[in-house]
């Protein structure tokens, strides 16, 4: 049997189940990502000649295929939000892209490199791959697609955390980059990461993605109104959207994550009510599904085949207590004194789910430079993204299902009318 044509095959009926997966476990407290990666650890145990997943991730196509599934993710995640954009109204997801994330980068770089021996560069480098929040595989506790109009402060703020902080952690991974490019070196270093990699490209992702929502805002909304110019009717245009703002800000050298969101959120806030929003959105998210299920076979695989191979005892350690110690003990501090119940904080420092972004940045980083510790940093990678995908997969529908009823509780109890 040609393996070209089983692993086509494969992909096909891994894809084609995502038409009914989602909604059947919906019943159930497993998440669909546990699932294709568990059908991708069993794929790859069967008697078949399929092509093996480098266990050590450093090739070009592995930085290509999360980047992609990332911008796409990012699209669709900002399509759904239809909060305001002001400091008041985003204050929680400013709080855990800043105070939070910077706690994680940290707590894990100190950990890295006091316990697990890493060079400071790539004790920062696992601190800046594992801070950022999911937006691929965290469906379960994200705001609904824009036909659902309520947005709870949960799903909101894991929401909008996801579509941020996957740009705000690109610094901290340049920063591992130019410590490792200039070890041994003179100073100097510092300042050019702080004006070019923090600074100028933050500033010029922010401003490209902005500028570009807001054109095609215009041609897709305003235009056909006032002109015979012709209505967008296809939802491919979200992922055109896509490609163009990320590519036009990568060729500008600023930060392509940061521009997709903006983009996103700066369309989704021109006529919010408009259920073209809902046909992009939709587009994008079968795209991402699709894409999706394809790396979560490739990483059940890789399990299999040894990703987990330098993965230490410290190193399960550390993972299990970012896990469960210091990302919900960082989420907690970054929204202490925020007007919230206590339980709805708990849940938004929990679920921080690790996923794609994180092979994404490490990938790339091991793409600018060999890094000593790079065996051992795919293994501790890897082992948190197993944990998380599965720790989260178990928890989220019962806990965001528990959040829900007490939220209704509260809004009926608010709503019967005082005898």
């Amino acid at each position: 049997m040609s393996t070209y044509i089983l692993v086509l095959t494969l992909v096909g009926l891994a894809a084609l189940s995502m038409a009914w997966v989602p909604s059947l476990l919906k019943r159930t407290f497993i998440s669909y990502p546990m699932v294709f990666m568990l059908l991708g650890m069993l794929v790859y145990l069967l008697p078949y000649e399929l092509p093996q997943p480098d266990p050590i991730w450093q090739e070009d196509y592995v930085v290509r295929l999360t980047e992609l599934i990332v911008i796409i993710s990012l699209m669709g995640s900002g399509l759904k939000l239809r909060r305001k954009v002001s400091l008041k109204n985003w204050k929680i997801p400013l709080r855990l892209v800043s105070i939070t994330m910077l706690l994680c980068i940290a707590g894990l770089a100190l950990l890295g490199w006091g316990v697990l021996g890493l060079a400071p560069a790539a004790a920062i480098l696992l601190g800046a791959v594992l801070a950022p929040t999911d937006p691929v595989l965290a469906e379960q506790v994200q705001v609904g697609p824009p036909s659902e109009k309520e947005e709870d402060e949960v799903r909101f703020s894991l929401t909008a955390e996801a579509g941020l902080n996957d740009g705000m952690a690109f610094p901290f991974t340049w920063l591992a980059v130019v410590i490792a490019v200039a070890a041994g070196t003179e100073g100097g270093w510092f300042g050019d990461w702080l004006l070019r990699d923090l600074l100028y490209r933050l500033v010029a992702g922010t401003v490209i993605g902005f500028v570009i929502g807001r054109v095609l805002a215009f041609l897709i909304f305003k235009l056909p109104r006032k002109t015979n110019f012709p209505k967008a009717q296809d939802g491919f245009m979200a992922l055109s959207a896509t490609l163009v703002s990320y590519g036009l800000t990568e060729l500008a050298h600023g930060y392509g994550f940061i521009a997709v969101f903006i983009t996103a959120i700066t369309m989704s806030s021109f006529e919010p009510e408009h259920e073209y929003h809902t046909e992009m959105h939709d587009f994008v998210n079968q795209v991402e599904h699709i894409l999706m299920v394809m790396l979560l076979l490739v990483f059940g695989g890789s399990l299999v085949y040894g990703l987990l191979n330098f993965l230490t005892w410290q190193g399960a350690i550390i993972g299990l207590a970012f896990l469960f110690i210091i990302r919900p003990l960082a989420g907690l501090i970054g929204l202490w004194g925020i007007s919230l119940p206590f339980h709805e904080k708990i849940a938004i420092s929990f679920f921080g789910i690790r996923g794609i972004g994180s092979f994404f940045y490490l990938s790339f980083a091991l793409d600018k430079i060999d890094f000593v510790d790079a065996d051992q940093l795919w293994s501790v990678v890897g082992f948190i993204v197993m944990v998380s995908i599965i720790l989260h997969g178990f928890t989220a529908s019962k806990a965001m299902g528990y959040l829900d009823r007490r939220r209704n509780r509260r809004k009926a109890v608010a709503q019967k009318p005082v005898l």
